[in-house]
Formats: structure tokens, sequence, C-alpha cells
């Protein structure tokens, strides 16, 4: 595993809809170990390895993160916001923040005052950037309405193998899904493999439909972070007890295909990795939702990076579970045959055509 790839990813700004810088690194990054990539219009990058073969396996980690757009200047020279994906509004209160222009980075502040202090219900349009500018005019030379606006966080490592940044989600699912190719490689994997960093995840999903429809998959899964409950107030009892560190996570739930769980979930303990479960009963609010839904229906399984103080700028992970998901994945497409059947009514089709013939 590239730690070094990851920290680069981590730190490189990727709200949805300007996904591109970092997708040019991962182009980078995967050319020497892939066959060939594919992309199109939305900023889809999809590495990929063994496309002759009849077995199209479609792994999906959104590389999008949430984040802020500005929507007007004051007389003032102040930015006014709105957001781009599930933002915390309160937790940008103070926080230094970086402005994506056209010319280059622009720093700035998100200003704090007694109003916004007390505000309870407090929304992404009652928050302001200072740039220092002291007018309209001077704040335009440098911004415009329409810019992205990241928090100006960075990655540390924490003890027992924890890293804390901004924008782990998803950066841990993209890592994972370009990582899980490369070892998969160095295995001797024969499927194919097609590892898509996904755009728009955190705001229209628009990335999960164009990967699912251009690669047409035999099966796909999907990798994203979901909520630790190992920490005071957390909401174990709607989603279960799922610890950072703990290993993969793997939900339960409509869109999920079980004999492919299962399979997940012999093969972990195979490979000695401790496996936690979700319950998703319904929308899994992943790219998941959506490439279930394409071609004739993908069956697919859902595997989790537990993380803690989602959408915040110090989000909470474990390298050992981007590790063991990996591997997973990995030792998993290794031992993948072509002739995979995911229905769940295949034995019993399979007895009524002999009856009928």
């Amino acid at each position: 595993m590239n730690k070094d790839f990851l920290y680069e990813m981590i730190q490189t700004p990727s709200p949805s809809g300007a996904e591109f810088d970092l997708q040019k690194k991962i182009i980078h990054y995967m050319k020497e170990t892939v066959d060939t990539f594919e992309a199109d219009v939305t900023g889809n990058v999809i590495s990929v390895l063994n496309p002759d073969s009849p077995c199209k396996v479609l792994l999906a980690g959104h590389v999008d993160e949430i984040g802020l757009m500005v929507t007007m200047i004051t007389d003032a020279g102040l930015l006014k916001v709105t957001n781009v994906g599930g933002i915390r509004p309160a937790l940008y209160l103070g926080q230094k923040v970086q402005i994506l222009t056209s010319s280059g980075i622009v720093n700035g502040v998100v200003g704090v005052n007694r109003s916004l202090l007390k505000n309870k219900s407090l929304e992404a349009t009652d928050l302001f950037i200072d740039l220092g500018a002291s007018s309209k005019e001077e704040a335009l030379k440098v911004v415009k309405p329409g810019d992205y606006v990241v928090a100006a966080t960075d990655y540390c490592e924490l003890m027992n193998e924890c890293i804390s940044g901004r924008a782990l989600d998803n950066r841990l699912g993209a890592f994972i899904v370009i990582e899980a190719l490369r070892r998969a490689k160095e295995l001797g994997a024969r499927v194919g493999i097609y590892s898509a960093t996904t755009v728009g995840e955190e705001t229209t999903m628009r990335g999960a439909v164009w990967a699912a429809k251009r690669v047409k998959p035999t099966l796909a899964l999907v990798v994203d972070v979901t909520f630790a409950t190992d920490y005071p107030d957390a909401n174990a009892e709607a989603i279960g007890e799922i610890e950072v560190g703990g290993g993969p996570v793997l939900a339960n739930g409509s869109i999920i295909n079980n004999l492919l769980n299962e399979r997940l979930a012999t093969l972990a303990k195979e490979l000695n990795i401790p496996v936690q479960y979700e319950a998703a009963p319904g929308r899994t609010g992943t790219d998941g939702d959506r490439i279930h839904l394409e071609n004739d229906g993908i069956p697919l399984a859902l595997i989790s990076i537990p993380l803690r103080y989602m959408h915040s700028g110090s989000e909470v992970g474990s390298l050992k579970d981007v590790e063991q998901i990996i591997e997973l994945i990995a030792q998993f497409l290794v031992n993948l045959e072509d002739s995979i059947n995911l229905s769940p009514y295949q034995n019993v089709l399979s007895s009524f055509s002999k009856k009928t013939r």
C-alpha cells in the first residue's frame, strides 16, 4: 500500500464538480500498471486490467468531496456561499479555507460573529468568507461566483494506525479501488478489473451512472466510508456496532447481492480478516444505489471503511482497515471464476429446466 500517494490524494482538493486535478494524478500513478484507461466527459477515470476477459468487475470509489461554492461578493469584499453536498455549516465557523480559482488557490477564512454563534439552525448561505479584501472590486480580481471552496485542513497520523484529515470520505475508497487492482495484478488475477474513481457522488451520483453504463459489468464492488459508532453519542442502534480498526464493513440490505456478500465473508474468514456488518435496508447513500439500477440490474456488494466524525475537516479512519479491504478485494478478484452465477434462483431454475426438457 502506497501511503505517500494516499496522502497526496487527501491533500489534493476535489470538490464535487471539480475532480479533474486529482483524476489526472490517478492516471499518472496508474499508467504503468493498467492495460488501458477509460474516461468520459463527466469526469470519471476507469483504470482497466484484463479488458478481454468476459467477466467484468466494476470497483467503484468516489473521488469527490463536500465543500462550498461562491454565490456572490458583497460590497465589503466578503464572499457568500452555498453548499456543495451535505456539509455541516457550524463546523466551518472560524476555519481556514481554500478557494479554487482559475488562477490557483486563494486563501480565506470563514468569518465568525455573535449572530452566527447563536444560530441553532445555521445554513451554508449564512456563512461568509473573508479574503482580506477591502471591496467587491478588489475581491473580484482574484475570485468569482462559481468558484469552489474546500476546508484548508491537512492529514495527520494518530495512534494505532489511525489517520485524520479532510475528505477521507471518500479518498480512502478511491485509493482502495486502485490499490486493489494493483495488488490483484501482483497475485495474477485474470478477470476484467475496472477500477472507477467516480465523480459527483456527494451531489448527483452522475459518475456512478456513467461508469456502470460504460463498463456493463458482471458485478460491482462499491467501496465507501460508513459511520463508526465507537464514540460518545453515536447511533449504534440505527446501523450497528461499528469500530474504527475493526475491519471491513459489509452492508446488509435490499440492493446487496446476498451470494456476493457470503463469498466475501467466507473469504475474509479464510484470510483472518475480521468483518463487521451494517444495516442498510433501503438506500445506502453511496454509488451503489445508482449502479444497482443500471443495465439489467447489476449485482453488487458494498464494502465500507469505518469513519468517525464524517463530513468534518478531521475525519478519523484506520490504515489497517484500508489495508485489509485492499487485500480482501484483491483475493476475491484472484479467486473469481468467469462463469460466476449470482442469481438467488439458480438451483431452482436449473432443476426446472431439466424437468421441461
